[in-house]
């Protein structure tokens, strides 16, 4: 449970201090005032991630040098200073030299209305996914990750330079495999573990009886080394490296056809709010407690039958932190907090206890 946050110099707020109710905390704006943003904060207050990009550059405010996440969260003081030249993270106001203390305080999911990209976008989404999720359910899925993206990045500059390097690039090469291999299995058995979730939300959310599945489909085949070998001549040509788990991906078949091909958009959009309620009642089994929801505006996109349903679904008792343009589809507002988020006259955002 996050009780409270304050940013400073993060995407469109320079400064930014807000308390949670346990239970639910409904933020109420319009469209580009920083809802978004504020649930993202919380996520990368928690994991040291953002579930909408990779690069952390990208959430300090224009103008800004760096930003500033800090929160209270299930008893612990947990802070976050990020700049392209110095990341710190302190845990009860001890800096951590390792994320593995800091990061273990809170699982969380998260909720998008762009979560539709998870069926029908590109293949980068649902990798980002993988590893928001895998982080949280693998305690070595971190740096495993960060090994393979090192190896991969040296060797693609190597494939690169001019004139060739092989010896540089079968230098990389090695750590490349290794890691590539341990990256693929914790991504197979994370699907693994996630697809009877997702049936069971698929099927609690939909109320249709429709079959669904989720597929993994790796980058590179079971022969991880022989696949780079053989790409090798088309490598050196394109001067990067083409097999490999940066390119994993995962694919959702409803009545075993695919997903974004010949399901419907309402099916998508079903099938997309699955995957992250499957994920949710994975980490409340693995970890014996509800992870933090943060659902950023999905609930207008849902006929009235599918928000209750969805609401059943959730795992209980945890807490839900809900951005929302309005909230006309809620027929009666559960205990907690209200706020709403407007724009003052110099551009700053402002956050008001709403009635």
């Amino acid at each position: 449970m996050v009780s409270n946050l304050a940013v400073r110099d993060f995407r469109c707020f320079a400064k930014l201090e807000v308390e949670f109710h346990p239970e639910y905390t409904f933020i109420v704006g319009q469209n580009a005032l920083g809802k978004t943003s504020l649930l993202e904060a919380i996520a990368v207050l928690t994991r040291l991630q953002s579930p909408r990009t990779n690069s952390m550059a990208q959430l300090i405010r224009f103008g800004a040098k760096s930003f500033v996440t800090d929160g209270y969260v299930s008893g612990y003081h947990l802070q976050y200073y990020y700049s392209p030249s110095r990341r710190k993270m302190a845990l009860d106001s001890v800096e951590q030299k390792k994320p593995a203390s800091y990061v273990d305080v809170a699982r969380v999911v998260y909720f998008a209305n762009s979560d539709i990209d998870l069926i029908r976008g590109p293949g980068d989404g649902r990798r980002r996914f993988l590893d928001f999720i895998g982080a949280q359910v693998f305690k070595t899925y971190r740096e495993v990750l960060r090994s393979y993206e090192k190896a991969l990045g040296s060797r693609n500059r190597c494939l690169k330079m001019v004139p060739p390097r092989p010896r540089e690039v079968a230098a990389y090469t090695k750590p490349l495999l290794h890691f590539g291999h341990q990256l693929t299995a914790l991504r197979a058995f994370l699907i693994e573990r996630l697809e009877p979730y997702f049936a069971d939300a698929f099927a609690a959310v939909s109320d249709r009886g429709e079959p669904s599945s989720v597929r993994y489909r790796p980058g590179a085949t079971t022969d991880f080394e022989r696949a780079l070998q053989e790409s090798a001549g088309e490598e050196h040509r394109l001067r990067v490296t083409l097999i490999g788990p940066h390119r994993d991906d995962f694919q959702i078949f409803l009545s075993s056809r695919a997903a974004e091909v010949f399901a419907s958009e309402g099916q998508q959009r079903t099938a997309a709010i699955a995957v992250k309620v499957a994920q949710a009642k994975m980490l409340e089994l693995e970890f014996k407690k509800p992870p933090l929801l943060l659902l950023d505006d999905i609930f207008g996109e849902l006929d009235l039958a599918r928000r209750n349903r969805l609401f059943s679904a959730l795992p209980s008792g945890g807490q839900r932190l809900i951005t929302t343009t309005h909230l006309d589809w809620l027929n009666s507002a559960p205990p907690g907090k209200m706020y709403r988020i407007t724009e003052a006259a110099d551009g700053a955002k402002v956050l008001s206890t709403a009635g």
